[in-house]
């Protein structure tokens, strides 16, 4: 991996450190990522040389005076097609730009659904290429080409890969350890080891609009909290995600249901 060197607010280099991960975006749309990589915990991330980010133009790959990346389908159809060979040399010449080629990644609906099971899967790579698709999507030879993880965010449509690729960017970085503030906070939340909801949580103050907090959570009684959280949890599991609360069950044959109030 990479080694820079650590910059703070007066540019004075301290501690050099490995970057943990690289994501190299690969779109028609760069514009939209400057942004996005300027803020919160990317930002801080990126400027403490945990994750390093690069947009890449598809189109300076484009060959033709019109700098032209689709064409119509073959056999007719709707819109357009990303043609093979702006994207095929893109993405090979973004994967000589390191030592390492990296994972690519293409996003699109067709694709394995994105968890996290495949956050924490992904988050142990090096290297990410993110491969944004537009218009009506690939030509199907860069699939067999690049013989690339393909991935979907969801059973719906968006209009390109664009803000898939934020996503993917935003889940995966709270897996690299020295992002988050407080190195504990990714393994209480939902989807994390358990597969269960988050429990509620609350702040001050102790009453807001006659609504209060639990009085277990004021105890100091760290076991029945605990004890508390999980029951949560389990509960609203079982009313919002029922299908998330059978593969938990399954798990966890052992755990006693929570007795119903008579």
């Amino acid at each position: 991996m990479s080694v820079i060197s650590r910059v703070g607010r007066n540019a004075q280099p301290t501690t050099r450190v490995f970057i943990e991960m690289r994501f190299d975006v690969l779109t028609l749309f760069p514009d939209m990522f400057p942004g996005y990589f300027g803020q919160s915990l990317l930002k801080l991330a990126i400027q403490n040389g945990l994750v390093e980010t690069k947009t890449w133009n598809i189109r300076d790959w484009a060959t033709d005076n019109h700098k032209s990346v689709d064409d119509k389908p073959f056999g007719g159809g709707p819109g357009m097609l990303l043609m093979c060979q702006p994207v095929l040399d893109c993405v090979e010449a973004v994967q000589a730009d390191a030592a390492q080629p990296g994972q690519v990644i293409m996003l699109t609906p067709s694709g394995r659904r994105l968890d996290q099971n495949l956050v924490t899967e992904l988050a142990t790579k090096d290297r990410l290429l993110l491969l944004c698709g537009r218009y009506e999507g690939f030509d199907e030879r860069i699939r067999q080409t690049l013989q690339p993880m393909e991935i979907s965010i969801g059973d719906f449509i968006c209009n390109g890969g664009e803000v898939p690729a934020m996503l993917m960017i935003d889940t995966v970085i709270r897996m690299i350890p020295g992002v988050l503030g407080d190195e504990t906070s990714n393994k209480y939340e939902s989807f994390t080891d358990s597969g269960l909801l988050e429990y509620p949580q609350y702040t001050r103050p102790r009453e807001y609009n006659d609504l209060g907090v639990p009085d277990v959570l004021l105890s100091g009684n760290h076991r029945e909290i605990a004890r508390w959280q999980l029951e949560q949890s389990i509960e609203i599991t079982k009313d919002r995600r029922p299908e998330l609360y059978e593969d938990w069950r399954e798990r966890n044959p052992e755990t006693p249901k929570k007795k119903k109030k008579r």
